[in-house]
Order: structure tokens, then C-alpha cells, then sequence
């Protein structure tokens, strides 16, 4: 490896987290979801240890591709659905589930040749204002569905904006409610927050997403502390310089961290070209050798500058961890201003992942 950056994910750590979905859940269906690549964990990689749920959920067809050409048959839900009428005979080849969101998708849906009944995600918007029908549309949704030939079973859909809010299923649960009276349907509406924390929302299907790999859905790992979940992903690299400041001297681009006296500094191989986010202040948690110290300056493309004076034993070849089980992605995420979830996608592709 010619440098040391490098990530690792942890399937044994992806399998306790299914378990503990399982847990919180535990009268319902799982659709564990893989979109963006796993969470930039890598589909490929991560399928297998997750292969005792139910149902794999993702965006693009060719990821729905890949995951049956691995062998995957059990279903696997698009949760945009389709985006052209074409891709109806991918999803009728490879018997995908599809969300329906819109007339036109039912419109494609009447027209389209079909070897088999295609089944369907009704989605309803339900308050977050993205894709779906609006709860006075459902039911007229639902029977124009219900009457085609190529549609097999129906389930209601539906997302929560603000469940990581002990109050913030409670208005779109009442609108959800109130919008499938009288519909005889499975509903799959939890994502990995009402999961966690509103068992009222669970019904046929919950949809766990970011606690699979092991990051709180609020962005606040002190809310999931106590739920055994296990980080999947670490990045982690190296020290490969170490310099000596006296007062007043810069520290990288823009001299925005300057020492007040004497400090040894290490200069640590991975930048924002590896996924680290440039915005990241000074403070920004790092482990080096098992203690945790800070981020000083601003982030450079390939490198990054760190604190020593916690550390006086370590040294070029000491090891740092970015994010992991010491430093956890939620509070490098925090102090940048963003969320786990974008710092796990934003993974670049040259950064080397071992899988554990």
C-alpha cells in the first residue's frame, strides 16, 4: 500500500446492528437499506452479512442488478421507482418492487408488458413535501393501482421528516391514519429513527437505514449509546511528519490555527480527496495511538495536521483513526457542520477498503 490511509468495514458489526433492528422491532418485516452503495460501505461487500433480512432497498437499478447477479432473490424494493417507463422491463426481468409516487408511473404502469403482476409501494407524502401522493390523492391512487392487471400487492408508504423528535411522528402518523381508512394494506413507514424510538410506526415493514452501519439517525451518537450498535466503518491512517512550533507560528493553508507557544504538531496522510470533510475546524476529534486529540488548521487535500501535545510517545508510523470505535463518525460529523450519513457516502474511490 503506498499510502497509508485506508478504510475497514466491519461485517460482524453489520450483522449485530441488523440484530438489534430486529430487537426494536421485532413483528416486523426489515428492508435493509443499501442506497449510495451501502452508505458508501460498498454493496458488493456488505450483502452478505446483512443477507438475513428481508428484503434489500435502494435507488438505482443497476444496484438492483448487482445484488441478484450476486445472488440475491429475495425482494428488493426501488424506493424512487422508476424514473422512465423503459425501466419496466428491468424491473419485470429481474422482479424488483417498485415505489409509485406519481400519475404518470401509474400511467406507465396500465401501458406496460408485463410477464408477471409487478408488486408496489404506494408512496404518500405525508408532510416532508419530497415525492408522493398528497393524503386526499391515496385513495384514488390506490384504485387506479388496484384495477391494473400488472399490479400485484400494494403496501402504503410513507417517511417521517422529524422522527429523531420524541413529537415528530404524531402529525404525519394522524395524516397517514386518516388517509389509508378503508384501505385492507400492509404499510411500511418507519425509517431507521421511528425505528429506534416510535414502536407505534413499525407495522408490516420498517426501513432501517443509517443504524445498520452503525450511526445515529439525529446525528448525535450519545442518543444510540445505549442501543449496542456497532460502528461498521473505520478510516484510519498514519502520522508520516511531525513538526515543532513556537509561538505564533501557522498551521496550513490560511494560517487558520496559529500555536500560542511551544507544540508538536503530526502531519497525518488523508485529506478531503480521501473523504475527510474539508470543512472540518480546528478541534476536529482524531485518535492517534489510542488517544484522542484534535484537528488543527484548516484540511488539505492529501493531508492533515494534528496535535500532539496529548500524545508525546507517537511518532511518524503512529496510527490515527479518523472515524471508528474510538472516534465516533457522528462527532467528526458534528463538529464539521454535517451528518455521519455524507461523511460515509463521501468516501473517495482511492481510499483502499479492507473488509473485517
Amino acid at each position: 500500500m503506498s499510502r497509508p490511509v485506508r478504510a475497514s468495514v466491519n461485517r460482524q458489526a453489520l450483522r449485530h446492528n441488523l440484530s438489534v433492528v430486529r430487537q426494536a422491532a421485532p413483528q416486523s418485516h426489515v428492508w435493509s437499506v443499501v442506497k449510495a452503495n451501502a452508505y458508501g460501505h460498498g454493496i458488493a461487500r456488505v450483502w452478505q452479512a446483512l443477507e438475513s433480512t428481508d428484503g434489500f432497498a435502494l435507488l438505482n437499478l443497476e444496484e438492483a442488478i448487482l445484488l441478484r447477479e450476486q445472488g440475491w432473490k429475495k425482494p428488493i424494493l426501488l424506493l424512487e421507482g422508476f424514473f422512465h417507463a423503459d425501466d419496466l422491463k428491468l424491473i419485470d426481468r429481474y422482479r424488483l418492487t417498485t415505489s409509485v409516487h406519481s400519475n404518470w408511473q401509474i400511467k406507465a404502469l396500465a401501458t406496460a408488458q408485463l410477464s408477471a403482476p409487478v408488486d408496489v409501494y404506494l408512496k404518500m407524502n405525508s408532510g416532508m413535501n419530497r415525492l408522493g401522493f398528497r393524503p386526499e390523492q391515496v385513495h384514488n391512487a390506490w384504485q387506479k393501482l388496484r384495477a391494473l392487471p400488472g399490479v400485484g400487492e400494494i403496501t402504503l408508504m410513507a417517511h417521517f421528516a422529524d422522527a429523531d423528535n420524541p413529537e415528530g411522528v404524531a402529525g404525519p402518523l394522524q395524516r397517514i391514519e386518516q388517509a389509508a381508512e378503508g384501505l385492507n394494506c400492509p404499510r411500511s413507514l418507519a425509517n431507521s429513527a421511528a425505528t429506534l424510538w416510535h414502536p407505534l410506526t413499525h407495522y408490516d415493514w420498517v426501513r432501517p437505514g443509517i443504524v445498520l452501519y452503525g450511526a445515529s439517525p439525529s446525528g448525535r451518537w450519545q442518543d444510540i449509546a445505549g442501543t449496542g450498535l456497532q460502528p461498521a466503518m473505520t478510516l484510519s491512517s498514519e502520522i508520516i511528519g511531525v513538526q515543532q512550533l513556537t509561538a505564533g507560528d501557522g498551521v496550513g493553508y490560511g494560517y487558520r490555527y496559529r500555536a500560542s507557544g511551544a507544540q508538536r504538531i503530526g502531519i497525518v496522510a488523508c485529506g478531503y480527496a480521501d473523504g475527510y470533510p474539508r470543512h472540518a475546524p480546528t478541534g476536529t476529534p482524531v485518535s492517534v495511538g489510542g488517544v484522542r486529540t484534535r484537528t488543527l488548521g484548516t484540511v488539505s487535500m492529501d493531508m492533515m495536521m494534528i496535535d500532539l501535545e496529548p500524545c508525546p510517545q507517537a511518532g511518524i508510523g503512529t496510527a490515527v483513526e479518523l472515524w471508528g470505535n474510538d472516534v465516533k463518525i457522528d462527532d467528526v460529523a458534528a463538529a464539521a457542520g454535517t451528518v455521519g450519513y455524507e461523511l460515509m457516502c463521501a468516501l473517495a474511490p482511492r481510499v483502499p477498503v479492507e473488509v473485517i
